[in-house]
C-alpha cells in the first residue's frame, strides 16, 4: 500500500470501482453531468454514514473544511455544496446503490462461506428473515403511507447468519405486511429459513417445501392440527415433545397438505414453553430449537445498524433520496466486513466503525490503525481517594 495515503481513500481502494460504473451506467447516473459524478455521490454517502453526519449542511461543512484534501480522498468534484447533494439525491436513480450493494453482498458471502455457526456444524446456509420499521412523518413524506397520522417504511432483510451479511433486502411502506415479502424471495434448495409466526402462511410455506428449502418458525396459539406420531426426547435439555403432525384446519390443510414437525421447548430462561413448526425431520430437536435462538441475530442487526449507521434521519425528503441513503448505508456496512474479513481485522465493526469515524483523514495504514488498540488500564485504587458511597 503507498505511504501517506488518508485512511478514507484507503477504505474507497477496496469499493470495485468497475462494477460501481456498470451500476451507474445502466441507469443513466452520470448523464449530462460534469462535476458532481455518482461515484462522488457515493463518496460523500460513505463519508456521512462513517462519521455519522447529521444533515447535508453539516456535510458540506466537513468537506469544505477539508477542501485542500479533497483530491487525495478521492473527490473529483473541486467543491462539494448542499444544494448539489440535495439535487443528486433526489434525481439519480436509487436503483444505482441498490444493485452495488448486492454486488458487495456477493462478494462478503463468498468470503464468509467457510464460517460456520456454533453448535450448528454441518448446515451450509441458514438465514433470519424479519423487518423492522422506520417510523417518519407523515408530513413530509407522504409517499410512505403506515397509520392515519404517521408515516413509515419498512426494512426487509434475509440476514445470512455466516458473517450477519444482509443477503436480501427490500424497503416497502409500512403498510406492507411481513408474510407478503416470502413472494420476493429467491428460495435456496437445502437452505434454512428462521422466522417468526408472524410469516405463518402455510400456502407459502408449501412453496418453500416444494423448493427444497427448510423452514424453522413458531407455532400459533389457535393452530388446529393432529398428531400422528411421536418421538422419543430428553425432558432433561428442556424438550417437551417431538411429534409429526398434520393440520386439521379447513383452510390450512388446503395451503398444507403433507405432515409438519412440531417441537415443543421449555426455555429455561424465561420459563416460556415454546412450539416450533418445520418441515425437516432429520435434524435432532434441540438443533431445532438451537436454530429458532440465532433468529435473534437479524434483531441484533436492526438495533445495530440503527444506532451506527444513519437510517432514522435522512438528508432528502423524496422517496429516492430515502431509498439511496438506506442502500448506501447498507453499502457501507457490507464494505466494513469485506475489509474486516481480507484484512483478518480482530476488532469487532463497532470498534471499527467507532475508529474510523475519527481518524478518515489520517495517514495511517489500516492495520496499524486496529492493531494498535491498547488494552484497557486498571486504575490504580488511591487509598486517599474519598468513597463517595461510604
Amino acid at each position: 500500500m503507498p505511504q501517506g495515503q488518508y485512511v478514507f481513500a484507503q477504505l474507497m481502494e477496496h469499493v470495485p470501482l468497475t462494477t460501481l460504473r456498470r451500476c451507474v451506467a445502466k441507469y443513466g447516473g452520470d448523464h449530462k453531468i460534469k462535476s458532481f459524478s455518482c461515484l462522488d455521490q457515493f463518496r460523500c454517502f460513505a463519508f456521512a454514514q462513517l462519521t455519522w453526519r447529521e444533515s447535508l449542511r453539516d456535510i458540506e461543512a466537513c468537506l469544505r473544511a477539508q477542501s485542500a484534501k479533497l483530491y487525495r480522498l478521492g473527490f473529483r468534484c473541486p467543491q462539494i455544496s448542499r444544494n448539489t447533494m440535495a439535487n443528486a439525491n433526489a434525481e439519480r436513480d436509487w436503483r444505482i446503490y441498490a444493485d452495488f450493494a448486492q454486488h458487495l453482498i456477493r462478494m462478503a458471502r463468498e468470503l464468509y462461506a467457510a464460517d460456520t455457526l456454533p453448535d450448528l456444524e454441518g448446515l451450509d446456509t441458514v438465514y433470519a428473515l424479519d423487518s423492522s420499521t422506520i417510523d417518519l412523518c407523515l408530513s413530509v413524506f407522504p409517499w410512505a403511507p403506515f397509520r392515519s397520522t404517521k408515516a413509515a417504511i419498512k426494512l426487509h432483510t434475509l440476514l445470512d447468519l455466516r458473517g450477519n451479511i444482509p443477503s436480501f433486502i427490500f424497503i416497502s411502506d409500512g403498510k406492507m405486511h411481513d408474510v407478503n415479502i416470502l413472494d420476493y424471495l429467491v428460495l435456496e434448495a437445502g437452505a434454512f429459513y428462521v422466522m417468526d409466526r408472524g410469516y405463518v402462511d402455510f400456502k407459502r410455506l408449501a412453496k418453500l417445501d416444494d423448493a427444497g428449502s427448510f423452514f424453522v418458525t413458531r407455532a400459533k396459539s389457535n393452530m388446529k392440527a393432529k398428531r400422528r406420531y411421536s418421538r422419543p426426547v430428553d425432558r432433561t435439555t428442556g424438550l417437551i415433545c417431538d411429534q409429526t403432525i398434520v393440520l386439521t384446519g379447513f383452510y390450512t390443510r388446503q395451503g398444507f397438505d403433507r405432515p409438519l414437525r412440531r417441537v415443543k421447548f421449555n426455555d429455561s430462561e424465561t420459563g416460556k414453553s415454546l412450539v416450533f413448526l418445520t418441515n425437516n425431520f432429520a435434524l435432532p430437536a434441540l438443533t431445532i430449537a438451537r436454530l429458532y435462538k440465532y433468529r435473534w441475530q437479524v434483531e441484533l442487526f436492526f438495533k445495530w445498524i440503527k444506532q451506527h449507521l444513519r437510517i432514522k434521519a435522512f438528508f432528502g425528503t423524496s422517496e429516492n433520496a430515502v431509498k439511496a441513503q438506506i442502500w448506501s448505508a447498507v453499502c457501507v456496512y457490507v464494505l466494513v466486513t469485506i475489509i474486516k474479513k481480507r484484512l483478518g481485522i480482530k476488532a469487532s465493526l463497532y470498534e471499527m466503525l467507532q475508529i474510523l469515524s475519527l481518524t478518515l483523514f489520517e495517514k495511517t495504514q489500516l492495520l496499524q490503525l486496529f492493531s494498535d488498540i491498547p488494552p484497557q488500564l486498571s486504575v490504580a485504587n488511591d487509598g486517599n481517594q474519598l468513597n463517595l458511597f461510604d
